[in-house]
């Protein structure tokens, strides 16, 4: 019985003697919510029991492993940040720092240290977390703050601005295209229809809009000449549009000495005179008296009869 007793004694300084070996320590049990915790554990080089392993380590993550922290059942108390190890003469130190967002008593359970790959227990330490206590009496108390909108970017609203983009482009798109298909209609539609007739019908339509009586004098003989001159690329076959009035002239007055025209002087004279007195109105700012207008209205309608090709015998047998 005595022997029992000795080795029962034996054995608890024993077990006592090893965990003395490695400690826990924090450096405060209360905390308020949100503040933190200092939490250590060590293993003392100079203990008996851990002396003689530690001595023989060649490294000490071949030897001491620190635990990766088992906190509380309840998960309230977290790990904000896990320090390197920390080796001083005597001791081994590892450091945690803990926090909690929830009040009350927590538990923070004994944590295993593995030593030349035995197992050491540290102790259980108990940590209080207080509530932050508001005094409504020196302080106010104000709604909630609604939730604050992100600044605008473009990031935002780039997928929105590539289809208005897009689209725009598909408007300007079919805008161009009704109008050259529309010019390219109306330019067949005048190619189908004899010189004469069409100078005869713009002739027509010009007087209509009544342009030089609502004071709008250039763009009366714009259109005059353009019309007179376009008679002439189409009927004679001469480059009356590009040319200038004096190139116009004298390629007429080449085509009638070979006489692949056979114009009278006098329709040559009055063309050149109509041409030459419409340029003073485009591009000197000349403005002619209202009989004047009216004469060069009449001298074109006569200069393009004069210059209408005449019937060949032939052809008025034929008829």
């Amino acid at each position: 019985m005595k022997n029992n007793i000795i080795y029962i004694i034996f054995f608890i300084c024993g077990i006592t003697f090893a965990q003395n070996s490695v400690e826990v320590a924090i450096d405060t049990t209360n905390i308020r919510i949100g503040e933190q915790i200092l939490y250590q554990i060590s293993v003392d080089k100079t203990h008996p029991s851990t002396k003689s392993i530690l001595s023989e380590a060649k490294r000490l993550s071949d030897k001491v492993l620190f635990p990766k922290l088992v906190l509380d059942s309840l998960n309230r108390v977290e790990v904000v940040e896990e320090l390197k190890v920390d080796t001083t003469k005597t001791k081994f130190v590892k450091k945690y720092i803990l926090t909690s967002f929830d009040s009350g008593q927590y538990i923070i359970p004994r944590q295993q240290v593995l030593i030349n790959s035995r197992i050491y227990l540290t102790d259980s330490l108990l940590i209080n977390v207080a509530t932050v206590k508001v005094d409504t009496t020196k302080q106010n108390l104000f709604p909630i703050k609604s939730i604050k909108n992100q600044p605008v970017i473009f990031d935002d609203y780039k997928n929105y601005l590539w289809l208005g983009l897009a689209l725009l482009a598909l408007i300007l798109g079919l805008i161009w295209y009704y109008f050259i298909r529309k010019k390219k209609d109306e330019q067949a539609i005048e190619d189908r229809v004899p010189p004469y007739e069409l100078a005869m019908q713009r002739l027509g339509e010009l007087d209509g809009k009544q342009l030089w009586q609502n004071d709008k004098v250039k763009l009366y003989y714009i259109e005059l000449t353009d019309i007179i001159r376009t008679y002439i690329e189409r009927e004679l076959n001469i480059p009356a549009l590009e040319s200038t009035t004096d190139e116009l002239m004298e390629t007429i007055r080449d085509f009638n000495k070979i006489k692949t025209l056979d114009l009278p002087k006098e329709t040559v004279k009055n063309l050149q005179k109509l041409l030459q007195e419409a340029d003073l109105v485009k591009f000197a700012k000349h403005k002619p008296m209202s009989n004047e207008i009216e004469y060069h209205r009449v001298d074109t309608e006569n200069i393009i009869n004069e210059l209408k090709p005449k019937p060949r015998e032939e052809d008025e047998v034929v008829e």
